[in-house]
Parts: structure tokens; sequence; C-alpha cells
């Protein structure tokens, strides 16, 4: 409950707060209170970013990943609402450079801001995501350019947050988590500039949202074989949920949701305007299929010893330890628009249609003519299914209850933009179905 306090910023009540990342990183390493030496602590889920399929192209190091476990903290560092002030702008400078409390400021004029203290919450722990390399940010995120790979070079405006969102877990069974748009910066404090979109709630409390806004979409059904995409929310400073803006970054708040929450279920979509988070649960994580079974039907896969039906040479699957390198003479060629496996050939080009395009030699659709990788990130899968579906037009192959649930669910993109993409490249997906059924001819002996 956040109470009316006097005009006056009062000195922080306690002493152990620090900043958000001051408690150890979020990886399995630091085991929590409860937690017997040698005892893995207890995991409140995985956050995965789409199109990296297993491994930033650099290689994961320490908070710059594709994927982040987040534990229960060795002490809980959560903080929630205290106090709110109403206060005159030469006191802000004096609540900013309090780093010892944490606070979220409202500029709703030149001469009129309303802070709001919030105080140590032994309760929960805080997980801070964004763009910042700083010590407070848990999980540095960057943009990801569709192909896979983040944006790089001068010219790349990134349009995620330093301070993006934060996720409060609490401490104890079940384990809920909460997600929050904005993070505490260096100062332990949430700007909301005047130009920032805030009110005043119907109770008197204050919310707001952040400039290019965090969106979160729960699946219908779970994240399961029974999954169907959700609706898109936007979530607010104070974790409230709302309707979509006209454009990403309109002033306009969209229609309170007040049947829905900020509660992460398994499957949750994330967007940070510039890249695109899969929270996980443990429990689902235990319904994905391993990266041992995704080896399995590889080699199951590779045992079969599909040809090409042209030039009958035997196809095989490279290793994931390769890496998506160039393709090597044995990789698998896909024509997208019928789903047909073939070795590479170099014939049936289409210049007058781009150099990509080819007409199947088996049965004449002219489509993109692409080759087969594995989607790795076990996360991002339904099921354990077999490898029987191709994303259009990237070629990355899973099991066809995943193809066709990510074949169907919108990500955001831009401004007020919306499309389908492959999650292990990040690729837009063509065609009518975004996906194609592979059709692989056997050995003839």
């Amino acid at each position: 409950m956040v109470l009316e306090g006097n005009p006056e910023v009062g000195s922080p009540r306690t002493s152990d707060l620090g900043h958000p990342g001051s408690q150890g990183s979020c990886v399995l390493s630091s085991p929590g209170e409860d937690a017997q030496p040698g005892e893995e602590p207890i995991k409140y889920g995985e956050l995965i970013v789409l199109g990296y399929n297993g491994c930033l192209a650099s290689g994961d190091k320490g908070r710059r990943r594709s994927r982040l476990a987040l534990s229960r903290r060795p002490h809980a560092n959560g903080v929630k609402p205290d106090v709110m002030h109403h206060i005159s702008t030469p006191l802000v400078s004096k609540a900013l450079s309090n780093r010892g409390q944490h606070s979220i400021s409202y500029t709703l004029s030149r001469s009129h801001s309303v802070i709001v203290e919030y105080t140590h919450d032994s309760d929960t722990d805080m997980f801070q995501i964004g763009r910042s390399t700083e010590n407070m940010i848990d999980f540095v995120v960057t943009d990801t350019s569709p192909g896979g790979g983040a944006a790089e070079g001068p010219s790349a405006q990134s349009t995620i947050s330093r301070y993006a969102c934060r996720i409060l877990c609490d401490r104890r069974p079940p384990y809920t988590a909460r997600i929050y748009a904005a993070g505490f910066d260096a100062s332990s404090n949430i700007f909301l500039g005047e130009r920032a979109a805030k009110w005043r709630t119907p109770d008197g409390l204050m919310d707001g949202l952040t400039t290019n806004g965090v969106l979160v979409m729960h699946p219908a059904g779970g994240f399961s074989e029974d999954s169907a995409p959700g609706v898109w929310r936007e979530i607010s400073v104070c974790g409230n949920v709302y309707t979509l803006r006209d454009s990403r970054s309109a002033q306009q708040r969209g229609k309170l949701v007040e049947n829905e929450s900020n509660v992460l279920q398994d499957g949750s979509l994330i967007d940070l305007c510039g890249a695109t988070l899969l929270w996980r649960t443990p429990a689902g994580l235990l319904r994905a299929p391993t990266l041992k079974q995704l080896e399995a039907q590889r080699q199951e896969a590779n045992a079969a010893r599909p040809q090409c039906p042209v030039g009958l040479s035997t196809l095989a699957f490279p290793s994931p330890a390769r890496g998506r390198t160039a393709p090597d003479k044995q990789q698998p060629w896909v024509y997208v628009r019928c789903g047909h496996v073939h070795g590479y050939h170099g014939w049936g080009c289409r210049r007058e249609r781009g150099p990509q395009e080819r007409e199947c030699p088996l049965c004449r659709l002219v489509g993109p003519y692409v080759p087969l990788w594995l989607g790795q990130e076990a996360g991002l899968c339904l099921d354990p299914g077999p490898p029987s579906h191709a994303f259009a037009p990237c070629g990355h192959v899973c099991s066809e209850k995943t193809a066709r649930y990510w074949a169907q669910t919108p990500l955001p993109h831009g401004t007020h933009a919306f499309h389908a993409a492959c999650p292990f490249c990040g690729a837009w997906l063509t065609g009518e179905h975004g996906c194609v059924r592979l059709i692989f001819q056997g050995p003839l002996d």
C-alpha cells in the first residue's frame, strides 16, 4: 500500500537494499538460503531469447547470453511500494541521488513531480533485464535482427531500453513470477519524464508506461501440444495490464484489462521492442525435449539414410557442434513450397524470379531452395515430436506442432506491425502456412 507522505523525501529506512544486481548474478551457481551445501538452488524459471538457436553468435558470456536461468538468491533483494510524495523540482535531484532508496519518479510538469518510494521486500527476488551492461542489470539483451544475430554497426539504433523491465519472483511456493515495465537504474530510480505516458489511478496512486513499452502474450492452453497464441497486452510500470496503444510509443494508454494479470506463465512471451523473450517454468521445461533427445532424433533421421531423389546421394543432418556454417556435401536441402528434400544441385534456377528461386524437379513448383538446419534450442519446442517440418524460408527443422504454433504466433515488429517468425533464427515466415512438411526419399537398396 502506498501512503501519502510529507513533501520532504525521507532518508532510507533500510540499509540492505543495495542495487537489484548486487546480490549476485541470477545463474545457477549461488545456493539459496534453504539449499544444503552441494544442492542446486530453487529455479524460478528460464528466459530464452528468440532468434539465436541455443547460443549467441559471439558465444554466451556472463550476463549476455541467449538463455538465462532465474534462481532464488542467497538473500532477498525485492522491493515494494511504500510512500508517495508530491514534491517540487529542486527536491527531485535530492531524491534521485539517494542510491540507497529505490523510487519511481513521475514528472507531471516542470514544477510538479510525484515520487513513490520503495522499501525492501523480504518475500521476493528481483531480476532486471535491459540493454545496459551496468551491474544492476541481470540479463543484458541486445536487438535481434531477422535471420538471427544481433544488430551491429554504428547505424544500428537500439530500440530496447537500457532498463527495460524487471521480474519479481516469490521466494516461497509456488514461486510466482510477475513482470513490470522498466528497471531501476544506477541511482535505484525509475524516471518517467514529462512526455512519458503516466496517470493517476482511481485509488489515487500513480502508474505509467515506458517509451516503447513492454508487451506480454500468454498462450492459451499453456505451452504444450494444445497451445494456441494468446492476445498481446502491455504491462505498466506497476504491473497492470492494458490493451495495446495505437502505436508502440503513443502517449495515450490502452484500456485496463482487469481480468488479466502480470503473472508469467509457461510459454509467456515478453517483447522489449527489439528482442522477444520466452518464459519457461521448471515444470514446463520437464516436458520439453532435452538436448540429448534432439541429438538422438538427429542420429535416427540420419540412420534412415535419406537420399537425394535426383542425385541419389545419401543425406545427413550435420552435428550441432559444427554450427551453422557453409552446408557440407551431405546437407539436406528443401524446396520450401512443396517440401521435397534433395541434396544440393545447381540446376532449376529461375533468375527472373530471384537467385534463390528454383523449380523442384519432382513437382515443378517454383520457390526458395534452402539448406535444412535442426532447431537446437529445446526450450522453444512444444513437444518432443520428430523433426518433420521446416520453417519457410529459413529451413529450420522441428516437430509439426512446434512449427505450426510459431507459424501462427504474430511477434511484434516496429511501432505497430506484427509478423510470424522462426523462433530459432528470427526470420520472418513466408508462404501460406509459414512452414512445410518435409518429404524425404528413403534409400533404394
